[in-house]
């Protein structure tokens, strides 16, 4: 008798312990923070680090592979080789986060972006703000996530958490 108490005791402890965790995952809607020390380095230092379940795979293996819109990204072939590989692991199709879902959804099958802001998901959540913001000095493009969304490098990205620079 004791050891089915144990047992049940046991089992009603692991789905409470579960179902915790089921929650904080419901709960949460960011993206996964980039983790990559090389990646947020190399290219972090010329633009907002994206995290990686902002774009598919297919998007990440393109831009690596010399489709980025800035030019070459002068990196040594083993350098590539592991940012491609952290991005393409960390897509938006490898990510639990609800967000990176939308993100997949709204892309066709067809299509490769290239740039963040080209998704259809971003541009439907942005469409309310006036062009000419983005050219604000404080703001410069729409790609410059982190000038309006203040956790944008902890991957969050709520509207709550959004500041627009007056100048």
């Amino acid at each position: 008798m004791r050891s089915i108490a144990l047992v049940l005791v046991l089992v009603a402890s692991f789905c409470s312990y579960a179902g915790a965790d089921d929650h904080k995952e419901k709960e949460h809607k960011g993206i996964a923070p980039v983790t990559n020390e090389l990646y947020k380095k190399s290219c972090g230092s010329c633009h907002f680090a994206y995290q990686p379940g902002l774009l598919p795979q297919r998007s990440w293996t393109k831009i690596i592979e010399g489709a980025h819109s800035g030019g070459d990204l002068k990196l040594d072939k083993a350098s590539k080789e592991q940012i491609k590989a952290y991005l393409v692991r960390e897509s938006a199709e490898n990510s639990s986060a609800e967000r990176s879902r939308k993100i997949v959804r709204s892309i066709p099958s067809s299509t490769t972006p290239v740039r963040v802001t080209d998704l259809q998901y971003i541009q439907k959540k942005h469409r309310k703000i006036n062009p000419d913001i983005f050219k604000r000095p404080t703001i410069r493009s729409s790609g410059n996530c982190k000038a309006c969304h203040q956790k944008a490098e902890q991957g969050i990205y709520e509207d709550d958490d959004v500041v627009i620079p007056s100048k």
